[in-house]
């Protein structure tokens, strides 16, 4: 009994000092000196009821807060996966329209130095047209190199 007396004492000591501490505090003083506190003095009905209010709206105003905030994180949270899914399937496509356009320029150029090889060599090897309508097969040796040397 004695101990629940002390316990009692210290926590009203440090109510005491609570709102000591609050009235001396220079905003609380402008809160004070104002007329809703005048009017409040007045009609302690109202602040009685103002006090609930404050008190009972208090767990509904603070769900829907924190409502809100799961709502914006879960909003940018979405978003930004999203954006990541999106992100990652352009690269992917990037990556596979530039594999092919490296496919693409590496069978071209095959093919292409493949052209260039091979055509002038055909080219080299194979007998030009006679001249003058002469067959070059009917004419003798002397006749080909003299028609060369021209």
């Amino acid at each position: 009994m004695q101990r629940s007396r002390r316990l009692t004492q210290q926590l009203w000591k440090r109510w005491t000092t609570l709102l000591d501490r609050l009235q001396n505090d220079p905003m609380v003083a402008q809160v004070v000196s104002t007329r809703i506190r005048q009017y409040l003095s007045s009609h302690p009905f109202s602040a009685l009821a103002l006090l609930l209010f404050g008190a009972m709206a208090a767990l509904p105003v603070g769900l829907f807060l924190i409502f809100t905030f799961v709502t914006v994180a879960m909003s940018a949270t979405g978003f930004l996966f999203f954006a990541v899914f999106l992100l990652f399937v352009g690269g992917l496509t990037l990556l596979s329209v530039l594999s092919g356009i490296a496919i693409f320029s590496v069978l071209v150029s095959v093919i292409v130095n493949a052209l260039f090889i091979t055509i002038p060599s055909l080219l080299k090897h194979k007998d030009p047209l006679p001249k003058n309508g002469v067959n070059r097969e009917n004419l003798s040796e002397s006749e080909a190199s003299g028609q060369k040397e021209m």
